[in-house]
C-alpha cells in the first residue's frame, strides 16, 4: 500500500491559547470562587456595569453577607438597599436588582434561572447580563459580549485597532470563537473578557504578554491605527450625574427625611440644575417627597 501523506497538525485556535492562560492568570475575584451561586454572579454583573472591579469587590462582599438570597434583598427596605449601594454609581441599578430579586423569589423558587430567555424576562436584565449569568454561573455556551470582548475580537479577528460602535455581528463573531464543549466555551467567554480587561486594553495594550499575539490579525497587519471616530472621555465635574450623587449623599447620610434646605446646600453652583436633578431623582424612584414637603429615600418615613 502506498504511504499515506502526513496529516498536517491543526492550527491552534484562540481558545486553545486562552484557556491555559486564563487558568494560570485569572484574577482572584470573589464572585469566581467555587460555590458562588447564580445570585452571587448576577449581583456582581449588575454592580460591574460601568464600575471598576476595585470598587465593586468590597460592596459585593457586604451585599452577599447581608442578602445571600434573592428573597433577602427583595424583603429589604429600599432605602437600606440604596444606602448599601454606596458610591457604586448609577443607583437605578440597585432598584432594578431588587426588582429582579423579587421576581426570582416569587417565580423561580429563589434560584436565579440558567436559561438566557428566562433571564431576559426578569425586570431590568438585558442581553449582556443574561448571557453573562448563563455562562459564568452555569457554564452555558453562549457568547458574552462587552466592550472588552468587542475590542479583542476587533483586533485578533478583524485586524482593527478598535471595535467601533456595537453592531449585530458582535454576537456571531464572538460565538465563532467558542469551543463546542459547553464548559470550555464558558471558560473561553470569561478568558476573552479577562484578556480585554487586563492585556488587550484600549490604550497601551500589553502585546508582549498576550497569549494570542501570534494569532492576532491586528499584529499581523502591523497594528494599523484606528481611523474611525475617537470617543471622548466622559466629563464628571459639574454634570447632572455629579449633582444627583451629591443629593443622594445627603439622603443616604441622614437618619430620616430632610428639609429642602439640606438638599439646596448640597449644590449651590446652579440652583436650576439642582432642581432639575432632584426632579429626575423623583421620577426615577430614587427619592420621595413627603406630604410635609421633606425628602427621603424610598419608603423611609
Amino acid at each position: 500500500m502506498p504511504d499515506r501523506p502526513p496529516v498536517a497538525p491543526l492550527a491552534p485556535t484562540l481558545a486553545d491559547r486562552l484557556l491555559p492562560w486564563f487558568a494560570a492568570n485569572a484574577r482572584d475575584l470573589p464572585w469566581r470562587a467555587p460555590g458562588t451561586t447564580g445570585w452571587g454572579v448576577l449581583v456582581s454583573e449588575i454592580m460591574l456595569q460601568q464600575t471598576p472591579v476595585v470598587r465593586v469587590d468590597p460592596i459585593w462582599r457586604e451585599w452577599m453577607a447581608r442578602w445571600p438570597r434573592p428573597s433577602d434583598l427583595a424583603a429589604a427596605p429600599t432605602a437600606e438597599v440604596l444606602r448599601a449601594w454606596g458610591k457604586l454609581g448609577y443607583p437605578r441599578r440597585a432598584l432594578r436588582l431588587q426588582a429582579a430579586a423579587a421576581a426570582i423569589a416569587a417565580e423561580h423558587d429563589d434560584v436565579v434561572p440558567h436559561d438566557v430567555d428566562v433571564l431576559l424576562a426578569l425586570p431590568g436584565i438585558g442581553t449582556y447580563t443574561a448571557r453573562a449569568v448563563a455562562a459564568f454561573a452555569y457554564g452555558r455556551r453562549c457568547p458574552v459580549v462587552d466592550t472588552n470582548v468587542r475590542r479583542v475580537v476587533a483586533r485578533a479577528v478583524h485586524g482593527r485597532a478598535e471595535a467601533g460602535d456595537a453592531a449585530a455581528r458582535d454576537l456571531p463573531d464572538t460565538e465563532a470563537l467558542l469551543p463546542a464543549d459547553e464548559a470550555d466555551a464558558a471558560r473561553t467567554s470569561a478568558a476573552l473578557m479577562e484578556l480585554g480587561a487586563c492585556i488587550c486594553v484600549a490604550r497601551g495594550p500589553r502585546c508582549a504578554d498576550c497569549p494570542v499575539v501570534d494569532l492576532c490579525a491586528w499584529q499581523q497587519a502591523g497594528r494599523p491605527a484606528w481611523d474611525g471616530p475617537v470617543k471622548k472621555g466622559q466629563r464628571w465635574a459639574g454634570t447632572d450625574r455629579q449633582v444627583r450623587g451629591r443629593l443622594l449623599d445627603v439622603l443616604r447620610g441622614a437618619t430620616g427625611p430632610v428639609d429642602a434646605t439640606a438638599l439646596e446646600a448640597a449644590w449651590l453652583t446652579d440652583p436650576a440644575q439642582r432642581a432639575r436633578c432632584l426632579d429626575s431623582l423623583l421620577v426615577d424612584g430614587l427619592v420621595e417627597q413627603l406630604a410635609d414637603g421633606r425628602f427621603a429615600l424610598p419608603g423611609e418615613t
